[in-house]
């Protein structure tokens, strides 16, 4: 794991050179201390010689004051180096995030993504500013405050060889348990966030239900189970500390009636004593040091699977070795000769990974699109049609058959520049936090203001954005939670146009906005849009009736296809679907 994590220090990988040199210049500085203090009451008290000690005291500050210098640079690169760790390692999660398809996204919850993201990273980048920090520092201390205790009295240093092993033996197999069960309070972090995500997203609709009460059992059952995670984790890891008190007050007592013997008798001195026992309290105080080191190391451990599981995640959809760059042509520049915008399915089936019931969502789809024509798409809830207009831009891979545009097929393109020419709205509406200038010009960032405002007349979202006081320069709030249901969809809807795409998929994108509006968004498709292919989702008949051609979708098939015309007078699926709409706004009206 570690070896995997390495690469992410970057630039700071130098400081694991100059961290281990400071760490071992402020370990002899400040271990040579005990040492000088023995001179000075074994010799400098007993002969009365006020100049030495005076000596020995002020070299003893120059060392004190030369170990703090030594600790602050520590402290400032280690700390340098960890953050920057930090970062490296989020900037490569997002950045394979990002390179995600929607099937993979499937497979982590967005929940568990961000705890990775954060928490995760965190409990890592923690753990290597301690390890520079500390776990540099303690066994060095440990290993040299061993030597030098040796070098006081080898009998008294057996007490310490006996008792530092029997230690590390405690606090391995209580560090091997406590992984396990770190393990589990990371996923029901991930559990607590996704119920809290829920709740943000949703409240609106928890208050519109008067599920407060409802929603507040489910957080206190998330976070009580996250509660009985961590101090089911802690209880095993705070066993490391009365273990290693017990082995080392037993070998301080030891040390202290042995040694207490030796000065009786006169074979140890009462300095070389306290400096023993000053040793055996840096002994413990390095193994106080590595301990907690390893018990953040457990949970840095846990943490850091869970993030190699995004890293060494596979993209679903990848690009190809020898990727088609698609022409990149704006509506104005496709001559007769150069129209592009052709979509076909060859006998296409598709099925999500994640179900686990092996069924095709969608079955033997074929049909062809011609560039500028309008397709409408109806059929009942369930029934694909999501999924289908999918596979076009690559958001996921056709199981069985082939999805051609301009009679290439989409997993030859690069993924960019096939997405660049598909503009996409989506059945749930997404702004961003900014200006709606800023919303807007995510499709074409190089847009003029007049191509601003047409594609916002297309769409009917002109009138309603010079109704607020700042215009274009308005600001939404996160979400576009500031505007009505319809206008959202309509900014969704310009933003879409202004990216002057060849091929526009509108999924379901009118729903909230009234049938007048919604006209006057379809005639702009048809006298502005003349060159672009527009795939319409649609639940009502009226959004889809004009269109060149109109696919009728029955749990995953083509039922049929063709006009308004043609289908309302030979398809009884077709027919049934106009009729319930027809019926519903009678009785409406």
């Amino acid at each position: 794991m570690i070896q995997k994590f390495y690469p992410y220090l970057g630039k700071y990988k130098k400081y694991l050179l100059l961290i281990p040199f400071l760490v071992l210049l402020d370990v002899l500085c400040e271990l040579s201390m005990p040492l000088l203090m023995a001179r000075v009451i074994d010799i400098g008290i007993p002969g009365k010689d006020v100049a030495f000690i005076t000596r020995i005291g002020i070299f003893m500050i120059m060392l004190a004051l030369a170990a703090i210098g030594f600790g602050v640079l520590n402290m400032r690169y280690s700390t340098r180096a960890s953050m920057g760790f930090g970062a490296n390692l989020r900037d490569a999660l997002f950045e394979k995030v990002q390179g995600f398809s929607f099937n993979n996204i499937d497979h982590f919850s967005t929940a568990s993504l961000i705890t990775r993201l954060t928490n995760d990273v965190n409990n890592l980048q923690v753990t290597v500013m301690m390890g520079l920090r500390i776990l540099m520092r303690a066994p060095m201390m440990l290993v040299i405050s061993f030597i030098l205790a040796y070098g006081i009295n080898p009998r008294l240093s057996v007490v310490l060889a006996v008792a530092i092993p029997l230690l590390s033996i405690g606090v391995f197999l209580i560090m091997r348990t406590a992984v396990s069960r770190f393990s589990v309070v990371q996923e029901k972090i991930d559990a607590l966030n996704n119920t809290l995500q829920e709740n943000l997203i949703g409240i609106r609709v928890v208050k519109s239900y008067v599920r407060a009460d409802h929603e507040i059992q489910k957080f206190t059952l998330s976070n009580d189970n996250l509660t009985n995670a961590a101090i089911r984790a802690v209880s095993i890891a705070i066993l490391n500390m009365p273990v290693m008190m017990l082995v080392m007050n037993g070998a301080t007592l030891a040390i202290i009636w042995m040694g207490g013997r030796m000065v009786y008798v006169g074979t140890l001195g009462a300095g070389e004593l306290i400096s023993f026992i000053s040793y055996v309290f840096q002994i413990l105080m390095s193994v106080m040091m590595i301990s907690m080191v390893i018990l953040m190391s457990a949970r840095a451990e846990a943490s850091g699977k869970r993030i190699l599981e995004v890293l060494d995640t596979q993209a679903d959809i990848v690009e190809p070795a020898q990727p088609v760059i698609a022409e990149q042509l704006q509506p104005s520049e496709r001559l007769p000769l150069q129209k592009t915008g052709k979509v076909e399915f060859r006998d296409v089936s598709f099925k999500y990974q994640l179900t686990g019931s092996g069924e095709n969502v969608l079955s033997n789809i074929s049909f062809t699109a011609l560039p500028g024509q309008v397709i409408g798409i109806v059929g009942g809830t369930g029934t694909g049609k999501t999924t289908l207009v999918h596979l076009i831009p690559r958001l996921y891979d056709a199981t069985e058959g082939a999805v051609l545009v301009d009679d290439v097929d989409v997993r030859d393109y690069s993924l960019e520049s096939l997405r660049a020419k598909i503009g996409v709205v989506l059945q749930k509406n997404t702004l961003f936090s900014g200006t709606i200038r800023e919303n807007l010009l995510w499709g074409n960032p190089n847009a003029s203001e007049e191509e601003m405002i047409t594609a916002s007349k297309d769409a009917q979202a002109h009138d309603f954005i010079m109704s607020f006081p700042n215009g274009y320069d308005t600001q939404l709030g996160q979400g576009g939670v500031n505007v009505s249901g319809g206008q959202k969809q309509r900014l969704c809807i310009a933003r879409a146009i202004l990216k002057k795409p060849a091929i526009l998929i509108l999924d379901d994108s009118t729903s909230a906005v009234d049938t007048g509006t919604e006209a006057k968004i379809r005639a702009a498709f048809y006298n502005n849009l003349a060159n672009t292919t527009v795939l319409i989702i649609a639940q009502r008949i009226s959004s889809v009736q004009e269109a060149d051609q109109i696919l009728v979708l029955d749990d995953g098939h083509i039922a049929c296809m063709g006009t308004h015309e043609e289908l309302i007078n030979n398809n009884p699926i077709y027919q049934e679907i106009y009729s319930s709409q027809q019926e519903g706004a009678y009785i409406h009206g």
